[in-house]
C-alpha cells in the first residue's frame, strides 16, 4: 500500500529544501527523498555564492544584461527579468532562515565578482557559500513538523497515469501520481503517492571522466522525467568549468570563479598570460569562451594543464578569503597563495535540463521541477556565474505556489497505486558489468561529447551509448534494483539525451560548439526531445 503525502521532492539541495519549507508554511505535509544524507547535495559544493542585486552602484538593468550575454541569444527575456528582480526579496527570505553571508568592515555585504559581470554582486559566505545556505535550510527544515525527511532512499521512477495505462505515457491527460523509492539500506522498494512531486535532484556532472560535481549527481531527475514523457530542452549545453585543480591523485577539485574575480590569472607553462587573446575581458570572460581557450592553449602546447596564479590576490588575505579553497590546495600539495597551481576544465552544471514554466511546472501535470534538473529559460546557451543558487529559490518560491494551489484543487490518487514487483528477479551475479560500463560510458561522453565537438564524434558516442543502454536494460529487467545500477540507467538515459540534442544543434552557440558548424545561426533555438507518446 502507498504512503501518501501531499507533496514529494526528490532532492535536498537549496532547491528542495526551499520547496519544502515554503510548502510547510502553506500547512502540507512534505516528504523529501534524498537518496544519501540530507546535506549531500550540489548546493553543499557550491562556492562561489549567490548573485544578486543589493548595492545602490548595481541594477536590475546590469544582471539582467549580463545574464543575456553570457546566454548568447537562448536565454527567455521573461525568465530573467522575473527571476534577477525577485532575487533580493527570495534573499531576504534566506537570511530570514538562519544564512548568514559575508559583511564587509562597514556592515554591508562584502560582494564578490565573477565572470561575464560587470558588477559586484556576489552574495557569499567566503568559499563556502553552498554549505552555509544547505546547513541554515536544514535546521529550519528540523524545526518544521510537515516535514519527513526519508534519507538513504533512491527513486527509482515516477508512476503516473500514463504508465498505469489510462491514457498514453505524456498525453494531455496524464498525470505524475507518485513515485517508486529503492530503501537502500533495507533493499525494499517502497510506493509513494502525492497530489504533486517535485524534481530537485540537481546535475548531471558523473556522465563525464572529470567534473567538479560529487558523486550524486548521476542525472536521476532528467531520465525520470523523460522516461514518464515530460519534454527536456538544451541538453547540449552543458558548462565545463574551466578551473578544476588537476590533483596528483588524478582528482579534480573546483577552484571558483570568485578567485579569477578576486583578481587572479590563467598562464601557459611558459608564464604567459593568454586570456586576452581570447576575450576583451580576460580571465573574467564567460566560462565558455575560458573553459575553450584553456583547451586550446592545452591542444596548441600538448600541455597536460594550464597555471592559475593567485599569488597577487590580496596578498597575505587568500587564505582568509577562500579557506576552503587553500586548504584543498594545501591537501594536493600546492600553496595557492605562493605559486601558480595546474588547473583544467571539467564537466560542472547543466544548462538544460526538464523544461518548466516559471511556477516550476513541467509538461506533465503534478510535476514540478526546481535547481539544476530544471531549465526555466534563464540560463539560456551558458550560465553566468552564481545565478543557479539564485534560481533555485526563486523557483521554489513560485514553485511551491503552484503547488499549493496542485494540492488544493487534486485529491489524493485513487485507487490503489500498484507495488513494486520483484518477480524472478535475482542478486546481480556479475556486478564488473556495471563498473566497466559505468567507466566505458564517461570515457566516451568525456572523449566525443566534450568541449569541442563535431557531427562525426557525436554519432560515435551515440552508437557506444546506445550499446551501453541496451545491455543495462537487460540487466534491469533481469536482476532486483540496486543503487549504482540505478544510477548507471539514469547517466545513460542523459547521456543519450546530450546527445540527441547536441546532434539538432547545427550550430555553435554559448556551450555548444562543433567543428562541422562553427558559426552561429540567425535564430536561435531550442533543442527539444520528448519521449513518443505511447503505452508504457
Amino acid at each position: 500500500m502507498a504512503t501518501h503525502f501531499e507533496a514529494i521532492i526528490v532532492g535536498s539541495g537549496i532547491g528542495g529544501l526551499s520547496f519544502a519549507l515554503n510548502l510547510a508554511e502553506r500547512g502540507h505535509a512534505v516528504a523529501i527523498v534524498t537518496k544519501k544524507t540530507s546535506s549531500e547535495s550540489n548546493t553543499n559544493w557550491a562556492q562561489g555564492g549567490i548573485a544578486c542585486v543589493t548595492d545602490q552602484t548595481d541594477d536590475f538593468a546590469s544582471h539582467v544584461q549580463d545574464t543575456l550575454t553570457a546566454g548568447d541569444g537562448l536565454c527567455d527575456l521573461a525568465a530573467v527579468r522575473h527571476i534577477i528582480e525577485a532575487g533580493p526579496a527570495r534573499v531576504a527570505e534566506l537570511i530570514a532562515w538562519g544564512v548568514r553571508f559575508e559583511n564587509g568592515a562597514d556592515g554591508r555585504p562584502d560582494l564578490g565578482r565573477e565572470g561575464g559581470h560587470s558588477k559586484r554582486r556576489i552574495l557569499h559566505a567566503r568559499d563556502m557559500t553552498g554549505r552555509a545556505i544547505e546547513s541554515a535550510l536544514l535546521r529550519a527544515i528540523s524545526r518544521s513538523a510537515r516535514v519527513t525527511m526519508l534519507e538513504h532512499h533512491l527513486a527509482i521512477d515516477l508512476i503516473t497515469r500514463g504508465k498505469l495505462g489510462h491514457c498514453p505515457v505524456g498525453a494531455p491527460e496524464d498525470r505524475a501520481l507518485g513515485l517508486h523509492v529503492l530503501d537502500t539500506k533495507s533493499g525494499r522498494v517502497e510506493t509513494l503517492s502525492a497530489s504533486a512531486v517535485v524534481l530537485a535532484t540537481g546535475g548531471t556532472g558523473q556522465v563525464y571522466q572529470f567534473t567538479t560535481n560529487p558523486d550524486i549527481a548521476t542525472g536521476d531527475g532528467i531520465a525520470m522525467a523523460y522516461r514518464a514523457g515530460a519534454e527536456v530542452r538544451d541538453m547540449e549545453m552543458v558548462q565545463f568549468h574551466p578551473t578544476a585543480l588537476k590533483a596528483p591523485d588524478g582528482g579534480r577539485a573546483l577552484i571558483s570563479e570568485a578567485v579569477r574575480g578576486e583578481g587572479a590569472i590563467l598562464r601557459d607553462l611558459n608564464q604567459r598570460a593568454f586570456m586576452r587573446d581570447f576575450h576583451a575581458l580576460g580571465d573574467l570572460a564567460p566560462r565558455d569562451i575560458v573553459a575553450r581557450a584553456i583547451d586550446s592553449v592545452m591542444k596548441k602546447d600538448g600541455a597536460p594543464h594550464v597555471l592559475l596564479d593567485a599569488t597577487q590576490v590580496a596578498k597575505g588575505h587568500l587564505p582568509e578569503r577562500f579557506p576552503h579553497i587553500h586548504e584543498t590546495c594545501r591537501k594536493a600539495g600546492f600553496d595557492l597563495a605562493t605559486e601558480p597551481v595546474p588547473v583544467v576544465p571539467a564537466a560542472h552544471y547543466l544548462c538544460g535540463g526538464v523544461a518548466t514554466d516559471l511556477r516550476g511546472q513541467t509538461t506533465l501535470a503534478g510535476l514540478f521541477a526546481v535547481g539544476e534538473v530544471a531549465c526555466t529559460g534563464l540560463h539560456g546557451a551558458n550560465r553566468l556565474a552564481s545565478n543557479s543558487l539564485l534560481e533555485a529559490v526563486v523557483l521554489a518560491y513560485d514553485g511551491a505556489a503552484a503547488a499549493h494551489e496542485e494540492i488544493v484543487r487534486t485529491a489524493a490518487p485513487s485507487g490503489v497505486l500498484p507495488a513494486w514487483i520483484d518477480g524472478s528477479a535475482g542478486d546481480p551475479d556479475e556486478r564488473v558489468v556495471l563498473t566497466h560500463n559505468w567507466d566505458e560510458l564517461r570515457r566516451t561522453m568525456w572523449d566525443y561529447v566534450g568541449i569541442v565537438r563535431s557531427t562525426k564524434r557525436l554519432q560515435r558516442a551515440r552508437t557506444r551509448v546506445g550499446t551501453l543502454s541496451d545491455e543495462i536494460r537487460e540487466y534491469y529487467w533481469n536482476f532486483r534494483v540496486e543503487p549504482r545500477l540505478l544510477e548507471l540507467r539514469n547517466l545513460i538515459q542523459v547521456a543519450e539525451l546530450i546527445i540527441d540534442c547536441a546532434l539538432q544543434r547545427r550550430e555553435s552557440r554559448g556551450l555548444h560548439f562543433t567543428l562541422d558548424y562553427p558559426t552561429k545561426l540567425a535564430e536561435a533555438r531550442h533543442t527539444s526531445v520528448r519521449r513518443p507518446l505511447g503505452r508504457a
